[in-house]
């Protein structure tokens, strides 16, 4: 019976242990150099970023009088996590790239690296920054 319940209970383990993409779902909170931010990941794949007041991403946003969105996509399966933002103008399907990294450290805490230069962090440095999940 023992040796039974053993088959049941390590699978659980094993599956519960990796990140999904619902591991990443909602509002994230930050501070960045004494400036706090958010990010929010929606299930629709749509990410937004909130700083002091003003919201870029999502569906569609108005920056600079053109219209545009941003998505998401995320790798589970490298270490760390790989993290694209894809900002694409709407009119003209141009679209750019923003590349980074997490590491989940609970359900409710990740490290996070961006890089806007179209390079991917490799490692967790000085531009890492604690986000927290809102709840």
């Amino acid at each position: 019976m023992k040796h039974l319940m053993t088959l049941f209970i390590i699978p659980l383990f094993v599956f519960t242990s990796n990140p999904k993409k619902e591991d990443v779902l909602g509002k994230w909170k930050g501070d960045d150099q004494s400036e706090i931010g958010y990010i929010t990941f929606d299930n629709e794949g749509y990410a937004t970023f909130e700083i002091q007041g003003q919201i870029i991403g999502g569906k569609e946003f108005t920056m600079n009088g053109k219209k545009g969105k941003m998505s998401y996509s995320i790798n589970y399966d490298t270490t760390p996590i790989e993290v694209d933002f894809i900002v694409t103008k709407i009119a003209s399907k141009e679209s750019k790239k923003i590349l980074g990294i997490a590491e989940f450290i609970d359900n409710d805490t990740m490290r996070f690296a961006l890089d806007f230069d179209a390079k991917r962090p490799t490692e967790f440095g000085d531009h890492t920054i604690l986000l927290e999940r809102v709840k």
